[in-house]
Parts: C-alpha cells; structure tokens; sequence
C-alpha cells in the first residue's frame, strides 16, 4: 500500500471508532456445551474483539490505521490497549482509558464451524468536554450502521472527501427500513450479509438485493457465506461475482471484518472490482480456518503462502486459480512453510507496576 500514497494524502488511511472487547476464546470442544453438564476445552486463547477485529484486519494488510475507542482500566483494557498498540501497529492516540469503567468481555465457544457467544459490558460514560465534530483527515473511515442511530462525524468526513465504508448488524426492531439508516446516504460502500440485504430491500434473492442497495450507495456489495460475494457498481454499471474458497472452517468469528478489510484495501488501492472481492473472499476464507477474531485476520505472508501452496496444489482447479493472478504482482515471496498453524495464545495479563 506504501507505493500507492501520495505525500498529500493524510497520515491516517482508515479511521473507525466502537467498542473493544475483551475476547476469552475456547476451542477443542466436540459439541455444544448441555444444560447441566461441565463442559472442558481443550484450548483457550484471548485477543481484543469487536471493532477491534477489524482494526487489526486493517492493520495487517498494511493500512495505517486509527481507531477511537474507550479502554477500561482494568487488567483486560491494559492488555488490549497494548495488544493493538505495540502489536499491531494501530494508532489508539484518539482512545482513552475511563477510570472506573469495566472492560466489555466476550465469551466465544467455537466447535463445528460455528460459534456460541455470552457477553458482559456497559456503555462507556461520555469524555469530559465536548466531543470532536469530526474524525481526522482519512482516506477511508467505517462504520457500523444501527436502526435509529445516527453518527454526526460519518456526515462530515463524507463531506471532507473520505471514502466511508459501512456494515450493518442484525436489526433487533423487526422493521427492515433503510430510512431507519440516515448514515447510509453518505456511504460510498454498503456491506451486508445476504440475509440482512434481503430483508432491508424486501427482496428473496441477494443479487436482486446488491442491485437494489446500489440505488442508495454507489458500491453494494452482499456476502453470501461460503458461497461468496457479489457486488454492484452503481457508478459504472459493472457487477461481479466471485464463488467462495473451499476451506475446512474452523472459527467464523470476524470473517465478515476480515472481510471489509480486504475489499476497502483493494478500493484503495484501485484494483478492478472482481479482483476487490476475490481478495476480500480470500482474506475471509483464511480467517475462518484459526480461531479468535482479530487473531486469525491474515497479513500478506500469510496470503502469499496460500498463493505459492494453492498453485503447487494438484487437486485445485486451474481455471478457478486464474481468478487469483493479480496477486502475482503484488505478494512478496512467503518466509514459511503451508499449512499455516497461527498460535494461540495463553490468556495471561500482566501486573501493573
């Protein structure tokens, strides 16, 4: 991404704000936990969670990325704050620590390709004095849209010609109604799973879904899980649609964040639109075969291993592999071996001094 700046671009590539969690991950478990019964994990690790994951998604494919976010100042906010700081590389100088305030925490059980999730938190207090009108100056920000809820900054850094990027969650009202959505006017990029993108356009198909969102934004774009993602230009006319990878899934927890990473890298970078969402359905799929959320987002080592094993792979399809060969331009030459095994860690906070 370096080649790709300009020295009058902003020092910040991505800006986005939400809450951090703290994520206790249990893995090794055979099925879901029974009403009664003690159930014992053969693993468990840790990681910061929520916008977290996708901060760090951001970070490992090398954007500079910034995130506004309150920290308790607890154990758990010590160890995501230095976990993102220092660790990733991410910019926390518009987050602060509230004294007093508890640390959010997910609990995340992961066992057959799916995941159960118990979660404790309170909103943060407001900060004292009067809060910034505006994000700094970005090439992108995102946010995560909510019924009802409007976030002043998105309309002025609209207006400040950054590139807004959004994703939506399930909406609890019942109602559907993008009226209900007043951010989505000033977003260049709407990203919704099928599911949601169908019932917000009152549509049964999600093709029909991205065709009738791209009449909002000029980029909508509906993941459909393992099946893939499909995506509609309403600026060029042009659509696409790429078929998901095979992959054995271990953990889905952040794939869709992974996922928002990889496309706004690729619009960023200018990448044609097919090739966005093939990269953006890669990044995904190499996620969802670790566990942990912001853990298991891939950098570009880990991309360009996939790359050099899937083509010395006998059982892949060479036609499907060709819709990869934009890579080869832009992935260094891996520094180790595949299959990939990312470690998890061992929860463990530090003491404070």
């Amino acid at each position: 991404m370096g080649t790709l700046r300009t020295p009058s671009d902003p020092e910040c590539d991505v800006y986005l704000t939400g809450p951090v969690f703290l994520d206790i991950i249990f893995t090794g478990l055979d099925s879901a936990p029974v009403r009664g019964t003690e159930t014992w994990a053969r693993g468990m690790g840790s990681s910061p969670g929520g916008v977290a994951n996708l901060a760090t998604a951001l970070a490992r494919l090398g954007l500079r990325t910034s995130l506004a976010a309150a920290f308790g100042d607890d154990h758990y906010g010590e160890y995501c704050w230095d976990t993102l700081a220092r660790g990733e590389g991410i910019d926390l100088s518009r987050s602060r620590t509230v004294p007093g305030w508890h640390s959010p925490v997910t609990v995340s059980m992961a066992y057959d390709g799916e995941r159960t999730m118990v979660s404790h938190g309170h909103e943060a207090p407001p900060p004292e004095g009067a809060l910034p009108s505006c994000p700094p100056r970005a090439r992108a920000a995102v946010v995560s849209l909510a019924p009802g809820r409007q976030e002043p900054w998105v309309a002025e850094a609209a207006r400040r010609s950054t590139r807004v990027f959004a994703d939506v969650g399930w909406d609890d009202t019942g109602r559907w109604d993008l009226a209900a959505l007043p951010d989505l006017a000033h977003c260049e990029a709407f990203l919704p799973n099928a599911q949601e993108a169908m019932r917000y356009t009152r549509t049964d198909c999600p093709r029909a879904a991205a065709r009738a969102l791209a009449d909002r934004v000029r980029l909508a774009v509906v993941t459909l899980g393992p099946e893939g993602a499909y995506a509609v230009d309403s600026g060029t006319g042009e659509t696409a649609e790429v078929p998901g990878i095979d992959v054995t899934a271990l953990d889905p927890t952040g794939a869709g964040d992974v996922f928002v990473a990889g496309f706004l890298t690729g619009t960023l970078a200018g990448w044609p639109l097919h090739d966005r969402l093939a990269f953006a359905g890669l990044t995904a799929a190499l996620s969802v075969q670790e566990f942990g959320g912001s853990l298991s987002a891939p950098g570009w080592v880990e991309i360009a291993a996939w790359w050099q094993y899937a083509q010395s792979c006998s059982t892949e399809d060479p036609a499907a592999l060709r819709r990869y060969s934009f890579l080869d331009a832009l992935l260094p030459a891996p520094a180790r071996p595949v299959p990939l095994s990312r470690a998890v860690p061992t929860i463990g906070f530090r003491r404070s001094a």
